[in-house]
C-alpha cells in the first residue's frame, strides 16, 4: 500500500480539515496522522472504519482503488518488459545477421582472387564494402534498439569488456609475431577482421544470455 499515505492525505485535504482536527476526532496524536499521510505506518485496525467514516466513504472504496492503482503499475511493468524484450531480440538478430556477413567477407576476399582470379581491386572493392554494410546493420540496431541498463547488466558489460581487452592484447602479440615471422603483412591484416568477429560474437553471446535469464 505504498500510495496509503498519499491517499489519506488527499481526502483529508478535500475535506478541509487540519492533522489537529483529524487527530482529535480519532483519539490520536497529530504526529501518528502524519506519520499515516507520509506512509511511516498505517492506521490500526480499529481506526479505519472511523477514518473512512470521517472522510466519507468506506473501507472498500478506499483499498479498491488503492489496488486498482497497485495492478495498473504491474501491468505496465509487464508491457514495458514485454517491449524491452522485442527490443532485445531484434538487436540480437542485427547483430548475427552482421557477423554472417562478417564471415562471408572473409571467404570472399580468400577466395575470389586466387579462386576466381577476379582483379584485386574489384575483390577489395567488394569485400569492404561488406563489411561496411555489416558495420553500418551494427551501429543502427545498437542506437535504435539501446537498453536502459541495469546494475546486473552493467557487471555484465564490465566483465565481457574486460574479456575483449584481454583478448585484444592477445591477437596484438599475435599479429606482430606472425607479420614479423613471416613479413606477410598483406595478409596477417585479416587477423583483426576476425577479432572484430569475435567481438560481435561475444557480444550476441551475452545479449542472449542476458535475455535468457531474463526469462
Amino acid at each position: 500500500m505504498n500510495n496509503l499515505g498519499e491517499r489519506l492525505f488527499k481526502l483529508r485535504r478535500d475535506k478541509k480539515l487540519s492533522q489537529e482536527e483529524v487527530a482529535e476526532k480519532l483519539n490520536v496524536t497529530r504526529q501518528t496522522i502524519s506519520k499515516w499521510e507520509t506512509d511511516q505506518s498505517v492506521p490500526d485496525f480499529d481506526k479505519i472504519v472511523p477514518l473512512c467514516e470521517l472522510y466519507g466513504i468506506t473501507p472498500n472504496e478506499l483499498f479498491i482503488e488503492l489496488k486498482e492503482k497497485e495492478t495498473s503499475k504491474n501491468n505496465e511493468f509487464v508491457i514495458d518488459s514485454e517491449k524491452e524484450q522485442i527490443r532485445i531480440n531484434k538487436k540480437a538478430k542485427g547483430i548475427a545477421f552482421s557477423v554472417v556477413l562478417y564471415f562471408l567477407s572473409c571467404v570472399w576476399i580468400l577466395i575470389s582472387i586466387p579462386v576466381i582470379n577476379m582483379n584485386p581491386i574489384v575483390a577489395c572493392a567488394l569485400f569492404l564494402l561488406i563489411c561496411g554494410i555489416a558495420t553500418g546493420i551494427i551501429i543502427y540496431v545498437c542506437i535504435k534498439y539501446k537498453q536502459i541498463k541495469t546494475s546486473k547488466e552493467t557487471e555484465t558489460d564490465r566483465l565481457r569488456n574486460q574479456i575483449s581487452s584481454i583478448v585484444a592484447i592477445m591477437v596484438t602479440i599475435l599479429y606482430l609475431i606472425i607479420s614479423f615471422k613471416t613479413m606477410a603483412w598483406h595478409l596477417t591484416w585479416i587477423i583483426w577482421i576476425i577479432f572484430g568477429l569475435f567481438e560481435e560474437i561475444l557480444k550476441l553471446i551475452f545479449m542472449l544470455r542476458s535475455s535468457k535469464d531474463e526469462k
